[in-house]
């Protein structure tokens, strides 16, 4: 008798903090980076800690435009041609970036929040979100009949964002920054304004609650990812969400880490 193809989709953070994103999301016929905020070589790297290769990819997904999201993706497109998606309006910004050297443009597909599209065996939809960034988006992932969600970089949320993410069985969610610590810390005034403000980051209570009102019983893995070097730090975020969710007690936790290829979730 034929031996059973076992199908499965899986999920890590190769890097996640506010210093640089790249997240790996895969099934067994297609590879997908998402954001590419840290060095090529450290991307490559990390992948190779997972028997991973760049040009086994099948394209990188980008989130918005600021540096942490796409440091490497010049190099990584110049070395490997791998295609790149993004909505209009973050193509335009990242081609505005003056570190993002020479790039065939031609490699850029051009994709719209609410209109689902399909890489491979994996079906992909990006979702609006609030932060200062040209056209910032989330993405959620289905496969073999699992869902994953990334949702980062965002100042708050609504019903909207609830129902994009709501029942998925990993979920990446920022946790970026415990309020006090930002209130008191050294930033400057226009800074921490920006962070609190709708547009800018979710504090881990507020991450908190998104948890409380998207994960589900059949929710495997829940990372608390870009982390501020600044303004938060992994044990706190970790408590100060865990406590704040106390019927959801058997929830798996995980602070994605931010210099290391954090644990892999097959689903």
């Amino acid at each position: 008798m034929a031996k059973e193809e076992v199908k499965f989709m899986e999920l890590t953070s190769i890097a996640s903090s506010s210093e640089g994103n790249a997240i790996f999301v895969g099934t067994e016929d297609t590879k997908l980076l998402v954001d590419c905020g840290i060095s090529a070589k450290r991307i490559e790297a990390g992948l190779k800690e997972l028997d991973l290769t760049v040009p086994e990819f099948s394209g990188i997904l980008i989130t918005h435009e600021h540096t942490d999201h796409i440091k490497g993706l010049g190099v990584l497109s110049r070395r490997y041609g791998l295609p790149v998606f993004a909505t209009g309006k973050t193509i335009d910004a990242i081609f505005e970036y003056k570190n993002l050297g020479k790039v065939d443009r031609s490699l850029f597909q051009s994709i719209e929040a609410d209109h689902p599209f399909w890489i491979g065996d994996i079906k992909i939809e990006a979702s609006r979100v609030w932060h200062d960034a040209a056209d910032p988006v989330c993405y959620s992932f289905w496969s073999n009949g699992s869902k994953a969600s990334i949702a980062t970089d965002l100042g708050d949320y609504d019903e909207y964002l609830v129902e994009k993410i709501y029942g998925s069985d990993i979920l990446f969610v920022e946790a970026n920054h415990d309020v006090n610590m930002l209130q008191v810390g050294r930033y400057p005034y226009y800074l921490k304004r920006r962070i609190l403000g709708r547009n800018g980051h979710l504090s881990n209570e507020r991450c908190a609650q998104l948890i409380q009102d998207t994960a589900t019983e059949g929710t495997r893995k829940v990372y608390l990812g870009h982390l501020s070097k600044e303004n938060n730090y992994e044990k706190l975020a970790y408590e100060t969400v865990k406590v704040s969710l106390p019927d959801k007690a058997e929830l798996p936790l995980e602070v994605a880490k931010r210099d290391a290829v954090s644990s892999v979730t097959i689903v």
